[in-house]
């Protein structure tokens, strides 16, 4: 028995100094550990999640690598990509922002567009569910009458279903439907 808890003291301290030397050698590089990478992910979503003007109209995805946060995506007000970046910018531990997140050209036809295509998703009874909390899970991007359907759905049922309902509105030149299907949600 005092063998075994011998072995197992041993085995347990030789992966603690193990995982300990993998972040001392990443911080003698200057890179963050896993942990801290993990850290700074968690941050960036947060701090992207808390924008006052980041609704459904608008995506921004995020890749964390070492030190670095590269935004990408789309947004309807040329202020939310500057508030994204400014937002990113101050958390511990990010020494670069590179902000690639477009700004879609103004269009009262696109607007009219979005609207339409808001109406058409969210009001389905199928997709209702959808429409319950701040942040919806469908996102709406239109440039130029292209419409592109981003973010996470429960099922392919659902995935489908929105995809019908943006290709049935008027004034759309075409439907991507780019959204996940995210089972155990």
């Amino acid at each position: 028995m005092r063998r075994r808890l011998l072995i197992l003291a041993v085995v347990f301290s030789s992966v603690a100094s193990h995982i300990n030397a993998q972040d001392l050698l990443a911080q003698d590089r200057g890179e963050p550990s896993a942990r801290e990478e993990e850290r700074i992910t968690k941050a960036v979503r947060h701090e992207l999640l808390m924008l006052p003007y980041f609704g459904v109209f608008d995506n921004i995805s995020y890749k964390v690598e070492g030190r670095t946060v590269t935004l990408l995506g789309q947004v309807v007000r040329p202020i939310l990509k500057s508030d994204a970046e400014g937002a990113v910018k101050h958390i511990e531990g990010v020494e670069h922002v590179d902000n690639q997140i477009e700004v879609l050209p103004p269009s009262p036809m696109d607007d009219g567009l979005r609207r339409r295509l808001f109406r058409a998703i969210y009001r389905y009874p199928a997709l209702q569910k959808y429409a319950l909390g701040p942040q919806k899970p469908i996102r709406i991007l239109v440039k130029n009458g292209h419409v592109t359907l981003e973010g996470v759905v429960d099922s392919e049922a659902d995935k489908n279903i929105a995809g019908l309902r943006a290709n049935g509105v008027s004034g759309a030149f075409s439907v991507d439907n780019n959204l996940r299907v995210e089972l155990g949600k």
